[in-house]
This record gives structure tokens, sequence and C-alpha cells, in this order.
């Protein structure tokens, strides 16, 4: 590619097939809250939502191996090629497979201390813990298939990322109507469902991967002696760290929603967890143009082209603000009959509905944080990623503190100051790392 030249086509090439696969994503949290609905039980929706939380805590926080394995893929494919690219894979699996040890070693410290840290009570706690002691041993499956897709996507093979996580979300919400609504396993089933969808995934997409001479690829790299030596894991450890701090501080924001909606009883525990799988859906759509910026801007920065950097990164910014106002509207003329559709109870719903007004302004406040997340891994500048998650993060407990008195309005108006504060700190110190791009062609991942 020419020095300075963008392919606006490229953007939607990546971004649309990503926002697909978000969307299929989110059926899992969406299709298992619905679920659980038709059960009629404020505590069974509500337990879901914490599991989900919970998951989010112990898997999602872990995200880092997708995010960091793409960035690093899309760089070595304009510095060095496939043979690095399969190298990056190869690190990102067995860092995969450690992290996956250490949960299951960990699991019976960790899953009641997290289950009660986020708030469940009682009958809640009881069934959040039927749930969640089946889903968490899909944790080898979850850590492996972050870097698979993680891989693919940095290879731009969105196509097969979109069958790989279609099918996957239709398999699992499938096993979840059968299991719970056919054969009255109960909130037993969507932990079942959960499971087995993941390691048919894990199946598909280790063989979508080999294929086409990646095999080939894989074996050459792990005939290297130093494919995991420590001089060769740093970098991507180094970068994966920044990444999984960062993303630890995420998940702990999002947290937050449950655990002050859970001291505000049942009602609004489920009311907010209706809410949330809908911001959710709203992120991983706009989260479509992070992959395209994490690809794109990754190949940018591997080029050393600053001036093609700078162009991509406003010409996904535009794109992204005007699928943000199309998803406002959205939720403008749909919100109420969605949220009534999902309440296990008239008394949730009309809890949740009272805050739908959230649901139109979220999309504008989150959707240039999540494309400037995707510029930053793109680039490798996880230390300044991360030091904008904390600023970000200051000004969220500062509004939670100053809009208690308000009550679960004033939580869902901090959480929206938490989006947009995140998206300014990021704007302002694009400049100064844009900047550093053609200053070495040598450049390593920014540190500081």
């Amino acid at each position: 590619m020419k020095r300075g030249s963008i392919d606006t086509r490229a953007i939607w090439a990546i971004a649309i097939p990503a926002m697909l696969t978000n969307v299929a994503t989110a059926l899992i949290g969406i299709g298992d809250v619905w679920i659980v609905g038709r059960l009629g039980e404020a505590s069974a929706q509500g337990a879901v939502d914490i599991g989900a939380r919970l998951f989010a805590l112990l898997f999602t926080v872990m995200n880092f191996l997708k995010t960091g394995t793409t960035g690093l893929v899309a760089q070595a494919g304009t510095r060095e090629g496939k043979d690095a690219q399969a190298a990056t894979l190869l690190r990102g699996m067995a860092v995969g497979l450690a992290i996956a040890a250490v949960l299951l070693v960990l699991k019976p410290v960790l899953l009641p201390a997290v289950l009660q840290a986020l708030g469940a009570r009682d009958a809640v706690y009881v069934a959040a813990d039927t749930y969640a002691s089946i889903r968490y041993w899909s944790a080898p499956g979850v850590m492996l298939n972050l870097a698979l897709i993680g891989y693919l996507v940095g290879q731009r093979r969105m196509r097969a990322v979109l069958v790989i996580e279609v099918a996957y979300n239709l398999l699992n919400v499938a096993l979840g109507l059968w299991f719970v609504l056919g054969l009255d396993f109960g909130i037993a089933g969507i932990g079942w469902s959960s499971l087995i969808a993941e390691y048919a995934k894990l199946g598909v997409t280790a063989a979508v991967v080999a294929s086409a001479g990646g095999f080939a690829l894989l074996r050459r790299a792990a005939s290297e002696r130093t494919i995991l030596s420590r001089q060769s894991l740093l970098p991507f450890l180094s970068v994966n760290r920044d990444l999984f701090l960062r993303t630890l501080i995420l998940v702990i924001a999002l947290s937050a929603l449950t655990r002050i909606g859970a001291e505000r009883g049942e009602v609004i525990l489920a009311a907010n967890a209706i809410l949330f799988q809908l911001f959710i859906f709203t992120a991983l759509l706009l989260d479509g143009f992070e992959n395209a910026a994490q690809v794109l801007n990754g190949e940018r920065m591997g080029a050393h082209d600053r001036v093609g950097f700078e162009r991509v990164t406003k010409a996904i910014v535009r794109r992204g603000f005007v699928t943000a106002f199309f998803v406002s509207i959205f939720f403008a003329l749909f919100a109420f009959p969605i949220i009534a559709s999902f309440a296990a109870t008239n008394e949730v719903a009309i809890a949740a509905q009272r805050q739908a007004p959230w649901l139109i302004i979220m999309p504008f406040a989150g959707v240039a944080s999540f494309i400037y997340d995707g510029v930053y891994v793109g680039a490798s500048w996880t230390r300044a990623l991360l030091l904008t998650m904390i600023a970000g993060t200051v000004v969220y407990a500062l509004a939670l503190w100053i809009t208690w008195p308000l009550g679960n309005g004033g939580l869902w108006l901090s959480f929206t100051l938490f989006l947009a504060a995140r998206a300014i700190f990021q704007r302002l110190a694009l400049p100064r790392l844009a900047s550093r791009i053609d200053e070495d062609p040598s450049l390593a991942p920014e540190r500081a």
C-alpha cells in the first residue's frame, strides 16, 4: 500500500463482519437473560447477570489475548510475514493455557469470593453458583479461542470469524432453549449450553486456522527453540500485561453497575441486567470499528506510515459516529417494547424503562473510546491505553460518589460520563503518540 493512502472500503470490509460477529456474541448474554426470564423469577434473572459479570471478571478480562494478538499479528504482516504471525499465535496459546490452568486451580477460592463480591445473596447466590460452577470449566476453551480468533482478525479473515461466531452463538442459544425450557434443567441448563458451545467453537476455529497452509506455518514456528524463550515472550507479555490491567479496570468498572444495583434490591438488579445487556449489544456493534482500527492502524504502524495512520483514524471515527446515530434512533423507537419482552415481572420492566433514555445517549458517549481502543491496541500503545483508562475510572468513581442521591439514574449517568471521559483522555494523548511513528524505523511498542 502506498504511504499516506487509505482504502476506506477496507474499513467497512473489516467493520461490517466484525459488527455481525459481535452482535452474534451479544446473543449469549441477551439470549441467556431472555431464556431465564421465561422462568418468571427475578432472582434467577439477577443470578444470570451476576454470573455473566463473574465470567467478565475471570474470562473477559483475559480478552487481552485476543486484542494483543490481533495488533501484533497485523504489525507482523507488514514487517516480517506469516511465520512471525504464526509465532505470535503460538505464544498467545501458550499464555492462554497457563492462565486457564491457574484459574482452574483457584476455582474453589475464586468462585465463592467473586460471587459474594458482586453482591449475590440468598436465592440469587444459590442460582448464580449453580450456573457458574458448570460454565467455569470452559476456561481452557475460552483462552485458546481468544488467541485463535485474534490471529484470524489480525489476518483480516473476518468472514471466517463471522461464520464461527454466528454458529457458536446459535448453538449456545439453541442448547439453552432445549436444556432450560425443553428438559427443565433450570439455570443449570444455561451453564451446560455455554460449556458445550465453547468447546465446539474451539474445534472449528482450530480447524480453520490449521487449513490453507496454517498447520505448516504453526509447525515451523513450533520447531524454533526460542519460540517461548524469555526474550521472545517479553514483547508479547509486555503488551498484554498493560492490556490485562486495562481490561481488569474496565471489568471492575462494569461490575460496579451490578454491585451497586444489587444493593438496591432484586428488581433494580434484574432491571439493570436488561439495560446492561442492551448496552453490551450496542458496544459490541460499534466495536466493529475497533476491530477495523486494530487491523488497519496496526498495518500502518508496521509500515511506519504516520500520515496513513492519522487519515485512517479520522475516517474510522467519522463512520463510527454515523453508525452511533442510527443505533440511538433504533433505541429511541424500540427501547420500551424490547425491555418489556425481557423483563421477568412488570416491576422489573418499569424500573428498566425509567432508565431507557441512557440507551439513546450511551452510543455517542462510547463510540469514540471504542475506536481509540482499537487505534491504541493496533499501534501497541498499551501503556498509554492503561493510563487513560485509569484517568477515566477516577472520573467514574467521583461521579458515582456525587450522583449517589440520584438513585439508579445517577448510576447510569456516572457510567455514561465514564465512557465519555475515556474518549476525551485518549483523544488528548493521540497527537503526541502519533508524532513518534516516523522517528525510528525499528520503532518498538510504546512503553511510557
